[in-house]
């Protein structure tokens, strides 16, 4: 079975990665090795971190195979069509973790049938009162509470991101949005408006239909979350991607789907590439709206290709190159926490990273000074180890593209303050790197680098500032550090982003929109305002007989 095969993770691949200090703290999965023939997956070390729960199991299977997980569609397990599989690998050690079924358009197709079928009148899942698709939203949560600790472990695993990360962010929000739109279901209401007496006009609200989705490897089952929760709580049905670097938590909740007993065809998980699977998604004529979170350049494609099928609507959370601007009056220690928890947050791998700070030049260089005293603080290792709060890029790609970033920025005259350099020969640790002197026009401060650099400007004037942080073709979000809440409300207004933050910083919650301006993309996930975005509205408008 798809859990039995979760239960066989090649632990001895979660020693570090070379360069990377071991440090002896019991957190360790376990102490095999490559030559051991049984695997035994035990984690309970975490208690003074408020984990209390344990996962114990035992499995016959090497250490060095593992059965290659399959995709999901129509409630069963699948191999795909080509007779293809692609691995997957834990970025912290360089080592497979396993091999999975890639999907093709073959497989796609197959997929959305399914999906489509569930969608029709009459069907299990169509008819099925809204009430009760929220209580099976519900009790997917609780599986995932009951879970939360494997799907914790294969998150840092695949992602290479801390442990406890992984355990209290990832698993909690998307326990959290699974429990949200599940309260939503029965609560999607139409209104009747008034018109000419012989007439009575209402709305209602009806699912799109089939939902694509397309979503990133650096938070995989939050997005996977993010992406279906909110469509089956509109009642609509999904074909999913994840990427093709982090496909293994969704593949274990696609276990889940089927034990809290969704209807088949419901959720269809197709692992593969952006350029096959993904492709096929954007294009298929019988899907009604696509979701993709990734790089605008890819988003760019998606919507071409949505526009040139079916026009199906779509759903874009795209890239971010995010400014903070911190004013002399702010709180100064504050702005520096959580502006490098902005930086440096999944080792710089969010759209909303805080890669652009521009500070008031009275207290820059005091600003910088304490920037590079935070980030010593900083803990690179083991992702499985609790102490650890950096882990390893996601893969060489990745790495290359940012240690390309912060060589041009050396070049370019940014003068390097901290970090800058990858741990290890061999692995895919990057420092936290801090510059400073940093100038409008270098490419540290206009690409995306989605890794952690932290790029430090001065500014004299709040308007200087504000022309120069919406001067980006990125608008995702913002955050304004200052004492004063009149500056903190007037600067607020005029930031070009979808979010602002107010001394604080990644202060994302399920209840409250979140998206882009300009090239960070269009439409909303999460909160209410996610609800639109995968419903129709209808207008059904009646002729009166009588008139009084």
């Amino acid at each position: 079975e798809q859990k039995h095969l979760f239960a066989c993770v090649q632990l001895h691949s979660t020693s570090p990665g070379p360069g990377v200090s071991e440090r002896s703290t019991g957190a360790r999965l376990c102490s095999c090795s490559s030559s051991v023939s049984s695997v035994r997956l035990q984690l309970c070390s975490f208690y003074k971190f408020g984990i209390k729960c344990q996962f114990r199991q035992k499995s016959k299977a090497r250490t060095n195979t593992w059965c290659s997980p399959q995709m999901f569609i129509d409630n069963e397990w699948r191999t795909s069509s080509r007779g293809r599989t692609f691995p997957t690998f834990n970025p912290a050690t360089g080592v497979k973790i396993c091999d999975v079924q890639e999907a093709d358009k073959e497989d796609v197709d197959q997929a959305v049938a399914a999906a489509r079928a569930a969608q029709q009148r009459g069907s299990p899942w169509r008819g099925m009162d809204s009430s009760s698709r929220g209580r099976l939203l519900h009790r997917l949560a609780d599986l995932l509470e009951r879970d939360r600790l494997l799907l914790a472990t294969l998150e840092t695993l695949d992602t290479g991101k801390p442990f406890l990360q992984s355990f209290f962010v990832d698993l909690e929000g998307s326990i959290k949005t699974l429990r949200y739109y599940a309260g939503w279901a029965d609560k999607i209401h139409g209104k009747s408006m008034p018109i000419d007496e012989s007439f009575m006009c209402i709305t209602k609200h009806e699912p799109v239909g089939v939902c694509g989705a397309i979503i990133p490897w650096n938070f995989p089952l939050l997005m996977f979350m993010w992406k279906i929760a909110p469509a089956l709580s509109c009642g609509n049905t999904v074909v999913i991607k994840p990427a093709e670097q982090t496909p293994l938590t969704a593949l274990h909740v696609g276990s889940l789907i089927k034990e809290a007993e969704f209807p088949p065809g419901v959720v269809n998980i197709v692992p593969g590439f952006g350029s096959t699977a993904g492709a096929a998604i954007a294009s298929h004529k019988d899907i009604d709206k696509v979701a993709f979170t990734g790089s605008t350049e890819v988003g760019q494609l998606i919507t071409e290709a949505a526009a040139k099928s079916n026009l199906k609507r779509v759903t874009l959370e795209l890239g971010g190159k995010n400014p903070c601007i911190v004013f002399a009056d702010c709180d100064l220690q504050m702005a520096v926490e959580e502006i490098q928890k902005g930086a440096f947050y999944n080792q710089g791998q969010c759209c909303t990273a805080a890669s652009r700070v521009f500070v008031e030049e009275t207290i820059y260089e005091e600003f910088v000074h304490r920037s590079i005293e935070n980030a010593k603080k900083i803990v690179i290792g083991d992702p499985l180890d609790p102490q650890t709060s950096h882990g390893p890029q996601i893969d060489r790609q990745q790495f290359d593209k940012i240690m390309d970033l912060i060589e041009s920025g050396k070049k370019e005259g940014a003068r390097l303050e901290y970090g800058g350099r990858a741990v290890g020969e061999k692995s895919l640790f990057i420092q936290p790197t801090i510059f400073s002197s940093v100038k409008d026009h270098m490419r540290i401060a206009s690409e995306e680098i989605f890794g952690p650099v932290q790029c430090i400007f001065s500014f004299k004037s709040q308007k200087e500032a504000i022309e120069r942080a919406n001067n980006s073709q990125y608008g995702l979000v913002s955050a304004v550090f200052t004492a004063s809440m009149d500056r903190a409300l007037s600067v607020s207004a005029a930031l070009e982003t979808g979010t602002v933050w107010i001394n604080c910083y990644n202060a994302l919650h399920t209840q409250t929109p979140f998206g882009g301006y300009k090239m960070s993309g269009n439409g909303r996930e999460l909160g209410e305002y996610a609800l639109a975005e995968y419903s129709e509205v209808k207008t059904v408008t009646i002729k009166l007989s009588e008139t009084i």
